[in-house]
């Protein structure tokens, strides 16, 4: 059923096969949900994608979703509405909001030593502490993948599955010199999300998985969200393909129980969609959670960047926000770009590495509302 194609060239399988979701065309004409898809068909099958979905909102509303290609190649079976994919650095945005509810509500100390809350992670700066508001800007000087030796500091009495603890996770590289003062520049770091769920974890009272559910799941109704465990039996999870020289294989199952706050979350499209129709929904994002999360950080050095706290966002030309974020590891790429003046959002997974779902999204924007 599926031709393996070579990295980079064109692919015909998947794309024709696209099957619709439950509800994928509420609100929807036909002409739009042509367009939609033909535009998914051309990219899968410009980048080669084995998997793919796509979720659209327009007035705040989830107005379209659907599934397309293969789940799994060897088993033949295709994308649906409850295929779940690794939402990967998707994950931090839901970190980020967590820890801006908690600001507002007297909390948590955005500014604060994160020692305050979680005295188990060392000194690393004497002089200059690290806060939650730097970690979440990315500019908490913790390591990330390859910039700096990452140093973990392992116990042999760790319980069972011993990650789903945030405060143990904190071992795997607690022991990691900073790649920079804090607060001094902007360097990327999953580590630090980390970090920051502890924090949160400490000053919301709760376990972080059960902070994420009860602030973010409950509220937009996200059924199928929750920590990609490994021991956990979650159905409908997508197999992950990667290039490997001129052949699309099978990849990893890596544990990514470790980086829950950073990069541990998994769902199906209905629910990457609905939550980034919540993004768009000033219920859910009052006026005063926007500001704290969506503006640009300054370094202490006094650089403006793209991040905010756990999102990018940028003024585009013609002065709408854009409020954005993608994920990429094992088994997944990911891409979630909103525009909350216009309640309008799109979202994309795939379960191909190589492919870059920001240009899946940027054609279908381009398509729909250039």
């Amino acid at each position: 059923m599926f031709i393996a194609c070579i990295l980079g060239l064109g692919c015909p399988a998947p794309a024709h096969q696209a099957t619709p979701t439950k509800e994928s065309t509420r609100s929807i004409t036909p002409r739009t949900q042509q367009i939609i898809d033909e535009v998914v068909a051309s990219e899968m099958t410009r980048q080669g994608a084995v998997g793919m979905a796509v979720g659209i909102i327009e007035d705040g509303k989830v107005i379209y979703t659907r599934g397309y290609g293969l789940a799994d190649r060897n088993r033949e079976i295709p994308v649906t509405k409850d295929t779940n994919f690794r939402w990967a650095s998707i994950s931090k945005p839901l970190t980020a909001i967590v820890a801006g509810q908690l600001a507002l509500e007297g909390k948590l100390d955005l500014d604060a030593d994160i020692r305050k809350y979680v005295p188990e992670f060392p000194v690393k700066d004497p002089e200059h502490p690290i806060t939650t508001r730097q970690l979440l800007a990315h500019h908490g000087g913790i390591v990330h993948y390859s910039n700096g030796p990452v140093i973990p500091r392992f116990r042999n009495d760790y319980p069972p599955n011993p990650y789903q603890s945030v405060i143990l996770a904190l071992d795997t590289f607690k022991m990691s010199p900073l790649v920079s003062e804090p607060g001094a520049e902007y360097n990327y770091s999953t580590h630090g999300y980390i970090l920051a769920s502890a924090v949160i974890e400490r000053a919301g009272g709760k376990p972080f998985h059960q902070l994420v559910r009860e602030r973010i799941s409950e509220p937009l109704g996200l059924d199928s969200l929750q920590p990609d465990y490994q021991w956990v039996k979650i159905p409908n999870r997508a197999v992950g393909y990667r290039g490997k020289k001129d052949r699309i294989v099978q990849s990893t199952n890596t544990d990514v129980s470790w980086k829950l706050g950073g990069g541990g979350f998994i769902s199906n499209i209905e629910d990457l969609a609905a939550f980034s129709a919540g993004l768009a929904d000033p219920e859910f994002m009052p006026p005063e959670l926007q500001a704290e999360l969506w503006t640009p950080q300054t370094t202490t050095r006094g650089k403006t960047g793209r991040y905010g706290l756990g999102f990018y966002t940028q003024t585009l030309k013609n002065g709408q926000r854009l409020i954005r974020h993608s994920g990429a590891q094992e088994k997944t790429r990911t891409m979630m770009k909103v525009y909350p003046d216009k309640r309008r959002a799109v979202v994309v997974m795939t379960n191909s590495e190589f492919v870059k779902p920001d240009e899946v999204a940027n054609a279908i924007t381009k398509r729909l509302w250039d």
